[in-house]
């Protein structure tokens, strides 16, 4: 027994209750900061901003696997224990709890409530919604909640307003991550089916903004609370701004666009570099009500392009995801879109120090590679590099390459269709959203290209929702794919690249990738010790992912480019993470 106690205390003394936490060494601010770097702390409150989306909606419980919300809910109305600062690569600091406390090793964490925290209804938010938040969410909500459940050996009181976490297993980010779980109240499920609630039964939760009314895939506006109870909290002084918030709901993007030159919207995002430069020159632009904004960013390039469905034949076969990355003629494609303004993406972590390195592995991503070469495609240890088209419409050369590797995999020409060894024709289908008007142009050139090796494409156009379900089950061929990554990956990885639950309804692993060499990579990223060893291991994921040859790349959105009301302000300092979904609007205010 003196042993045990001694233990113990040796394990308590090793955990200090700080303001905030790192996923290496300390946070950058001080306990005593006033406000996040890039949050003007003395930002006027006040204004309205109307945004636009299209598609529609179905849900306003963004918490669920169930139906389709709007995107933004979950940033603007829900709040966790710990707030990101995307200034750092990846620090916490105290929102709705005052205080954190974890050990050297990271094996449990302690969050301490701020004892003025309370739900949008008044109600205090106690240690109660915080566990009966963490259970629900992790067995009955979205499946991006459910994985760091399953890591919890144990969740406890141990004091009035004190709550730990227990972790099943070495993994030292799920500290963070527990920090990064929103908070529901309990008592509003008492006797409901949170899985299955209908439209109008809304979460209740901390943030600042609750929606006040709606018409479904119509709009959603939500307002400011005026008792909102964090107004004087470091980490979101300066922040949330606006007094209302507005989403409208448009059929395309088209559509959308002509509703923000009428002046209907106050904002938009624009990723298309020509459009920027050669549609936004409408009045309201020349008269200057309506401003241009760049963004810039040191985050990775993550991944965007045309995911192919790895379960189903012919994705399954390596070689003819790579005949097909062949035959993309990206330099033509990016010119008739982008005018060739936006670089390609190289890797999934391109533009960042976390990249794959061009050539040959080093020796320290080399020794974490080598125990799995036999997983490994061509070009993981000595090197890869996308096919590069020669610019013209043709892109010939290429062509030839993608002809004798899909004859290699036992694809051939008869009658101008290519057959396999069955006789079957190599057809395919692509999925996207309606009204995706940028992807459909990418679509009909890469279709012609493919139609001359014999490959026939259709495009599958449907609704929001569709979209949603289809993916969900995993009922596509090839669609396209986006997949923001940070300067700090972790346990996300699992969920994106990860084996288990690969072949699962709604997981995000649309490849259905289930590689050993993958999930290695991700287990010695989470092991990692030392900044040296979680580069290493990143660069080595980077590498089975861009040489699995799962998604055929295209350009990337190395600044962020929004259009908005003169009115709208921001701060001068600007995140390392640039634009995103917590920054605009989230630090910006309005000022006539």
């Amino acid at each position: 027994m003196a042993g045990v106690a001694l233990f113990l205390s040796i394990q308590n003394a090793q955990a200090e209750s700080v303001h905030g936490i790192a996923m290496y060494g300390d946070p950058a601010l001080p306990p005593d900061f006033v406000s996040l770097p890039y949050a003007n702390p003395d930002a006027p409150k006040g204004g309205r901003v109307v945004f636009g989306n299209t598609g529609g909606f179905d849900s306003l419980n963004p918490f669920v696997q169930k139906g389709t919300d709007p995107w933004q809910l979950r940033f603007w109305s829900y709040e966790s224990l710990m707030g990101r600062s995307w200034d750092e690569p990846f620090s916490l600091y105290g929102l709705l709890a005052e205080s954190v406390e974890t050990p050297e090793d990271r094996s449990w964490v302690e969050f301490t409530l701020r004892e003025e925290a309370r739900f949008s209804d008044g109600s205090p938010v106690t240690v109660d919604d915080v566990i009966w938040s963490y259970e629900t969410l992790g067995t009955k909500g979205h499946l991006r909640y459910r994985g760091l459940w399953s890591q919890i050996d144990r969740i406890e009181q141990t004091g009035p307003r004190s709550v730990r976490i227990t972790f099943s297993e070495e993994d030292r980010e799920l500290a963070m991550i527990a920090g990064l779980r929103p908070i529901l109240n309990k008592a509003q499920w008492e006797g409901k089916d949170f899985a299955n609630a209908p439209l109008q039964e809304i979460p209740i939760g901390t943030g600042p903004y609750v929606v006040t009314d709606y018409e479904p895939s119509r709009f959603v506006t939500l307002k400011r609370n005026p008792d909102y109870w964090g107004k004087d909290v470091p980490f979101r002084r300066g922040t949330m701004n606006f007094d209302e918030l507005r989403i409208e709901f448009y059929g395309d993007e088209t559509v959308l666009f002509e509703a923000f030159k009428a002046g209907e919207l106050t904002a938009v995002r624009e990723f298309n570099a020509e459009k920027w430069e050669t549609q936004y020159d409408f009045p309201a632009v020349r008269r200057g009500d309506v401003v241009k904004t760049e963004i810039p960013h040191g985050k990775p390039s993550g991944m965007t392009g045309f995911v192919m469905n790895t379960r189903q034949p012919p994705f399954d076969d390596w070689r003819v995801r790579e005949a097909l990355l062949f035959a993309f003629n990206f330099e033509y494609i990016n010119d008739t879109i982008t005018g060739s303004a936006q670089s390609r993406i190289t890797s999934f972590f391109s533009g960042s120090d976390l990249a794959m390195q061009p050539g040959p592995a080093d020796s320290k991503v080399r020794s974490l590679l080598e125990p799995y070469a036999e997983h490994l495609l061509p070009g993981a240890l000595d090197g890869y590099e996308l096919p590069q088209g020669d610019g013209s419409a043709r892109n010939r050369k290429n062509l030839r390459v993608a002809a004798d590797l899909l004859a290699e995999a036992g694809w051939s020409v008869t009658d101008g269709v290519l057959r396999n060894a069955d006789g079957d024709p190599f057809e395919f289908s692509i999925l996207i959203r309606q009204g995706d008007t940028d992807m459909q142009t990418v679509i009909e050139i890469y279709a012609r290209a493919l139609e001359r090796l014999g490959i026939k494409v259709t495009t599958e156009k449907v609704d929001n929702a569709q979209y949603a379900g289809r993916v969900a089950e995993l009922d596509f061929a090839m669609t396209p794919f986006r997949r923001e990554l940070s300067l700090s990956p972790g346990n996300e990885q699992r969920l994106y690249w990860g084996s288990e639950g690969a072949a699962t309804p709604g997981t995000r692993n649309l490849m259905g990738m289930a590689s050993p060499a993958a999930d290695a990579m991700i287990d010695a990223i989470l092991a990692a010790e030392s900044r040296e060893d979680f580069v290493a291991a990143t660069r080595a994921l980077d590498r089975v992912l861009t040489t699995g040859r799962y998604v055929i790349p295209i350009w990337s959105f190395d600044v962020g480019r929004i259009a908005h009301a003169k009115q709208l302000k921001y701060p001068e300092r600007l995140p390392i993470y640039g634009d995103g979904p917590q920054y605009m609007p989230d630090v910006w205010w309005y000022e006539d």
